[in-house]
């Protein structure tokens, strides 16, 4: 079996990819990173992906992937963007983070609720510069005013993705992993991206 490092700690991330990597590449088994967390000072989402692909391709010797993404809300001007993962602060609260999201937009009603999840991956195969990508995968939607369903993680059980049912709509947080999985930002990001892990 091949590997590919994920760089990160975070265990839903690597569960995440390693199911939509399953299926285009089901012999490519997805490990997570073991190394020390580089300083992501980039102001963009591939600017701190490359950072991170770069550290963990460097240190495993494996090719590596990074995922960086967040919320992107467009009455906060695309905020909290690359500071999703920080907006209450470093620890890296994700209940705090979401309440905090909530509050601010407490007064804003439809259809100023518009946001979308980012996510940009970048690949990165050690020793070879010239084999450096960036993808970038958007989901749109909206967010609830309320917090709904306890699957997911960080702000998914806020984000209303577009194109549901108008009487059936549901918060990311209330769908199956397999139903985020084939829609979400990452698998958008992915689809670009399996073309490039098909040369592995």
């Amino acid at each position: 079996m091949n590997q590919i490092v994920l760089a990160t700690h975070n265990r839903h991330k690597v569960e995440e990819f390693q199911s939509i990597v399953a299926a285009t590449r089901p012999d490519l088994i997805v490990v997570a990173y073991d190394g020390p967390e580089p300083v992501e000072d980039g102001v963009t989402f591939a600017e701190n992906a490359l950072i991170k692909a770069r550290a963990a391709a460097e240190h495993t010797g494996l090719p590596a992937l990074a995922d960086d993404s967040g919320i992107c809300v467009d009455v906060l001007g695309g905020a909290p963007g690359v500071f999703s993962a920080y907006w209450a602060g470093h620890a890296k609260d994700a209940a705090a983070n979401l309440n905090l999201l909530l509050d601010q937009l407490s007064d804003i009603r439809d259809p100023h609720r518009a946001a979308q999840f980012v996510s940009t991956i970048a690949f990165v195969v050690p020793g070879d510069a010239s084999r450096e990508s960036v993808v970038e995968g958007v989901w749109p939607g909206r967010l609830a005013t309320a917090a709904s369903g306890e699957g997911g993680f960080g702000y998914d059980p806020i984000f209303i993705p577009d194109g549901q049912d108008a009487d059936a709509e549901r918060t990311v947080g209330e769908w199956t992993a397999l139903e985020k999985n084939t829609a979400s930002h990452r698998a958008r990001a992915f689809e670009a991206l399996a073309p490039l892990l098909a040369e592995l």
